[in-house]
């Protein structure tokens, strides 16, 4: 890899533009189609090309356009086998480009992540690449743990603040978004960027529409207006106002001569989008109304509304038809089939509802999200419905089976708005994560499985040998995973609620837990089994360590304590009491002679094990601080907090030395490697960043799933665990630290 790179850089730029630009496009029209794969499947191309100032992801993704699959089937050299492997690679740089924009150095690891999952001789050599990949140090996938490129996520586009409400043209190429920063924005949903910003409203979007030729979106807003864009000018044509509060959902007639809007002074308004002018008010709900959505044929209007009800309105009339109830709570999400026979309704009471219009009756419910169902579509052929739900996930329902067909994970916040592509092939999803994704609704026989915990893992710990890890989770359950082959040992059960810590016991035979149920657990590492429980809680317990010779564990509670327990014979020893508010984090130093606690009082405090006396505070943070760890040698602690902040302690002089600011979002975990010379910390931004204690600065980055919630080092200072919000368990292992020795 280096000898290739260093190669291309040692040639004048006019050379690398030609080499890179034109290599491929000469193997197409001279039909050399072998040389066309090789060079798609060769990771030092990749690499070259994005890191190329003048190309770039989006370029690389051009080039496998270069050849149809269609027409190619019949040249000699076509070969089925590696045109799925160029597809493959094509979707996996669909799938994490905008990782990529932000951080190239992440080729190695998120190929490695999704590609491991296959077994195709056409691919494999790419990883194999890659793996020796030392240009920079990297954080190296030992498992495949990141979505494959099947059905599923295709792509995410990054805004400033949530994204609200969205829309997608009729031909599919653009969507448009409507954000808490008061603007629209229009995407190229081809490259993945953004085309231009719409300014206007003075508070926030809520919903947006937009005209079937494509030429015009229709936008609501808590500044109680709704304004009309020209998406080809890109400039406001008029302003509507007459809502009293804000407006919380618009449609748009198929002909794209009215809108429809709901506001929250309980009403509906129908406007003229040629004059400009309020046409009528519809008046029924008696609370406010979240969503609308309009027939195909332009004579009927659904609305839901906060009232838990949906009503049925002539727009002919302008009267109410009739009212659907059913639902025991909010109706935030209302679509329509195209044939205009049946209603979709998602509700804060984590349901969706399907409707016969002709019947005036509920036909079925649908159930499977833990939260608010916040949004929903349906296809064109109204087989499928996606809804998007404040559990964070999108769902795809059959309504002719009336199932759940799979559920879309990706979004660290909730799911706000969705949209769908006229041929049913995408959904484009909005969240309050500030980003879009675009997701692939097709099916596909094969099918991945991915061992992992059911909900968010809160903890993991790692044994002093190395070869094991055991994560917590909000599942209620431990998980033993043999940390050479990434594989699950076994589940441990036990826990009546979230498990939110976990920590190892002495020579790694044994495990401690605490949980949300007000208990720590004792298991045996060998058997499996619980060993005996400690309780005397009466709150939650949130952070748990245990002293190098395996006689002590320290635990912090929600109840602004911690405790002091003699794991022989299972008794408490002592309370620490001085916190103010819920105790998140604690850490022991090596000499067992002092512990370092973590608050949602925004403090660490330092403590004497010995005498049970609080040595000094630490001040600093400005927000929650959620984890602590503390160097081998007892002199430092580095602490995450809700501030997006780590800082770096002195435990000497109780002084901070300096902070590390390179998250944009919650620091939720922080580990040291055993010399003492490296962070690693886990971020509700999705990233683990290996950190530079000597520099301060970021050395290598990793991003997964979701947000990132837990993170451990083993004793070889290169392997790291880490656990997410989706339940995943990643294994990991820090490449290239030769370029810094």
């Amino acid at each position: 890899m280096e000898k290739f790179a260093d190669k291309l850089a040692a040639k004048p730029l006019f050379y690398q533009r030609a080499y890179l630009g034109s290599l491929l496009p000469n193997h197409v029209k001279s039909g050399n189609l072998e040389k066309y794969y090789q060079k798609l499947t060769d990771f030092n191309f990749l690499m070259a090309k994005i890191q190329h100032p003048e190309f770039g992801v989006q370029a690389l993704i051009d080039d496998f356009n270069l050849v149809d699959n269609s027409e190619a089937l019949s040249h000699p050299e076509y070969n089925p086998e590696k045109a799925k492997a160029l597809n493959l690679i094509q979707v996996v740089l669909w799938m994490s480009a905008d990782i990529w924009e932000r951080d190239k150095t992440q080729l190695a690891g998120q190929l490695l992540g999704r590609l491991l999952h296959f077994n195709i001789p056409a691919i494999q050599a790419m990883p194999e690449v890659a793996k020796q990949w030392k240009a920079a140090p990297w954080l190296r996938p030992l498992t495949p743990c990141l979505t494959p490129p099947r059905r599923g996520l295709l792509r995410t586009l990054t805004g400033r603040n949530s994204v609200n409400a969205v829309a997608v043209t009729e031909d599919g190429k653009r969507a448009i978004s409507g954000s808490s920063d008061n603007t629209l924005k229009v995407w190229d949903l081809t490259t993945g960027q953004e085309q231009f910003t719409l300014e206007g409203h003075s508070y926030l979007v809520n919903a947006v529409a937009v005209t079937a030729d494509g030429k015009r979106a229709i936008s609501g807003s808590s500044d109680n207006t709704l304004k009309v864009w020209d998406l080809t000018t890109r400039k406001e044509e008029f302003t509507l106002k007459g809502h009293s509060n804000s407006v919380n959902a618009v449609a748009v007639t198929a002909d794209g001569k009215r809108a429809i809007s709901g506001s929250s002074d309980n009403s509906l308004k129908v406007w003229d989008l040629t004059t400009g002018k309020e046409l009528f008010t519809l008046k029924g709900h008696s609370y406010l109304v979240n969503a609308v959505a309009v027939t195909a044929d332009g004579k009927r209007v659904i609305s839901g509304s906060r009232d838990n009800t949906l009503k049925a309105w002539d727009l002919t009339t302008g009267k109410e038809e009739f009212t659907l109830r059913g639902h025991s709570y909010s109706v935030n999400a209302v679509t329509v089939t195209a044939d205009g026979k049946r209603v979709i309704s998602g509700s804060r009471d984590n349901t969706l509802k399907v409707w016969d219009l002709t019947t005036e009756k509920e036909e079925f419910t649908l159930k499977g999200h833990s939260y608010s169902v916040n949004a929903v579509v349906v296809t064109a052929d109204g087989k499928l419905a996606i809804s998007g739900s404040w559990d964070n996930t999108l769902k795809v329902w059959d309504l002719t089976t009336r199932k759940e067909e799979f559920t879309l994970n990706g979004h660290s916040q909730q799911v706000n708005a969705v949209a769908v592509t006229a041929d049913g092939k995408r959904a484009i999803s909005g969240s309050f994560d500030n980003t879009l994704k675009v997701w692939d609704l097709t099916t596909e026989k094969e099918e991945f499985t991915l061992k992992r915990h059911s909900q968010w893992v809160n903890a993991v710990a790692v044994t002093v040998d190395g070869k094991r890890a055991i994560s917590g989770s909000r599942d209620n359950t431990l998980k033993v995973w043999d940390l050479t082959t990434g594989k699950e040992l076994f589940t441990l059960k036990g826990h009546s609620q979230q498990v939110n810590t976990v920590a190892v016991i002495g020579d790694g035979k044994r495990a401690i837990s605490g949980s949300s149920d007000t208990t720590l657990k004792v298991w045996d590492l060998i058997t499996g089994k619980e060993l005996f429980t400690l309780k005397n809680y009466i709150h939650w317990v949130k952070a748990v360590a245990v002293t190098a010779d395996g006689k002590q564990a320290i635990s912090g509670s929600s109840d602004k304590t911690l405790k002091a327990w003699d794991l022989t014979t299972g008794k408490e020893l002592f309370t620490l009491q001085g916190h103010s508010d819920w105790v998140n984090a604690v850490a022991v130093t090596a000499d067992s002679k002092q512990a370092i606690s973590g608050s949602s009082d925004k403090t660490l405090k330092v403590w004497d094990l010995t005498t049970g006396k609080e040595l000094f505070t630490l001040q600093g943070h400005s927000n929650l601080v959620y984890a602590v760890a503390v160097t081998a040698d007892g002199k430092r602690a580095i602490s995450g907090s809700r501030d997006n902040t780590l800082k770096v302690w002195d435990l000497r002089t109780g002084k901070e030395e300096f902070t590390l600011k390179d998250h944009s979002d919650v620091v939720k975990a922080v580990a040291i490697t055993p010399d003492g010379k490296r962070a690693i910390s886990g971020s509700w931004d999705k990233t683990l960043k290996v950190s530079d204690l000597t520099t301060g600065n970021v050395i290598a980055s990793f991003t997964g799933e979701s947000s990132i919630a837990c993170c451990a080092i083993a004793p070889d200072g290169v392997t790291i665990v880490a656990g997410d919000e989706s339940g995943r368990v990643y294994f990991l292992r820090l490449e290239g630290m030769e370029e810094l020795t």
